[in-house]
């Protein structure tokens, strides 16, 4: 009864867009997550045969007394990296680029990239977190106000031309933003423009996303989710710097996370075909890497994809692409199985690591409620 009315008490109707089973089957779910966790705002959203439906609780900001919905802006984190795994996917299907190409011949900075006992890093190996290259780039730290300035191009040319591999790129699985961003730095040069411009050319713009960009535009900050540290404490939104794009450094909204979901799961499509199949495949199996690191907050990896962590369909619960994110106090999470057209997309808006595997956990068994049974 204490639940019931607690859920009573929250008074989530159905948005208009929404479809009215899906709304239902991740209502009570989402409830159930945001009463438990105690986060100032939770939002989670579900595509399946491309209808959708969002819920979402609490508040977007201290200051703003409004439960965040589809539309509402906020930084996406790591999932930022499948956004460029896709966009290496697309240069790949249209061969600017190849999968095995050695970094050294793409980056275009004035350095030697390290190589390990006969291993170059190549694009793969940076697009699957086997390049032996550290999680982060060693800086200065920036000011409080600006924490992200010291993480230029600069910076990981110097590091990079250090030679700061952790062991042979290829052999093992160490997940890493350094190489994501060098990644970027490496496909914007490939493509002749900035990797902004390819991102937004390649991906962003055939998926129809609107809402999704690496810089706010006048007026987002008035739909934009605050993120708060782990004391609860409101979190500023502070400035992402060019060399991020690859790894961290996109905004989003539920509904064009949904959407991009979406046109992953539209298999069949004739657009975009190569660089789907390009994109969903598995490249790295875990069984051929020592060691393995900082991959299984979200579920158990059993592959590694252009970005995604691929979980292998076990029980009733089919093969999923999954990734997570988190910055400045938010913390995100989709998953979708391509082969069920059933995404998942949730987040929360304060630094809380139990509440954030405890959402991958709902959206992982969300997808296995709704996929058909066997």
């Amino acid at each position: 009864m204490l639940v019931a009315g607690a859920l009573a008490a929250l008074s989530l109707p159905a948005r208009a867009a929404d479809d009215p089973l899906l709304h239902e089957a991740i209502e009570l779910p989402g409830a159930v997550l945001y009463l438990d966790s105690g986060v100032p705002g939770l939002v989670l959203g579900v595509i399946r045969d491309g209808n959708t439906a969002v819920v979402g609780f609490g508040k977007i900001a201290d200051d703003i007394d409004k439960e965040p919905d589809g539309e509402t802006m906020m930084r996406i984190g790591s999932i930022t990296k499948v956004f460029t795994g896709t966009t290496l996917a697309s240069l790949v299907a249209d061969g600017t680029v190849a999968l095995s190409d050695p970094l050294q011949d793409r980056l275009g900075w004035d350095i030697t990239v390290p190589s390990r006992d006969g291993h170059t890093i190549r694009l793969i190996d940076l697009v699957t977190h086997t390049s032996g290259l550290p999680r982060e780039v060693e800086r200065e730290p920036g000011p409080a106000n600006d924490p992200f300035s010291t993480l230029t191009a600069e910076v990981y040319s110097k590091a990079l031309a250090a030679d700061p591999l952790l062991f042979p790129p290829g052999t093992g699985g160490l997940y890493s933003n350094f190489a994501f961003d060098v990644l970027s730095a490496a496909l914007g040069n490939a493509a002749g423009k900035p990797y902004a411009d390819v991102l937004k050319e390649r991906v962003l713009d055939p998926a129809g996303l609107k809402d999704t960009v690496l810089t706010l535009r006048p007026g987002d900050e008035a739909r934009l989710m605050q993120g708060h540290n782990f004391d609860g404490s409101g979190m500023p939104d502070v400035p992402a710097t060019p060399i991020m794009a690859g790894a961290s450094s996109l905004y989003s909204t539920p509904n064009d996370i949904l959407k991009w979901l979406g046109w992953h799961m539209d298999r069949l499509s004739a657009g975009d075909a190569e660089t789907r199949l390009i994109d969903h495949a598995a490249y790295v199996y875990r069984d051929a890497l020592s060691p393995v690191l900082g991959f299984d907050e979200s579920g158990h990896m059993d592959a590694m994809g252009l970005g995604w962590v691929i979980m292998a369909a076990e029980g009733g619960r089919p093969t999923i692409l999954q990734k997570a994110g988190g910055l400045q106090g938010m913390f995100v999470y989709c998953a979708m199985a391509p082969s069920q057209d059933i995404g998942v997309f949730v987040a929360i808006n304060k630094f809380d690591f139990a509440t954030a595997m405890g959402m991958a956990t709902v959206a992982n068994e969300l997808i296995a409620t709704l996929a058909p049974r066997r």
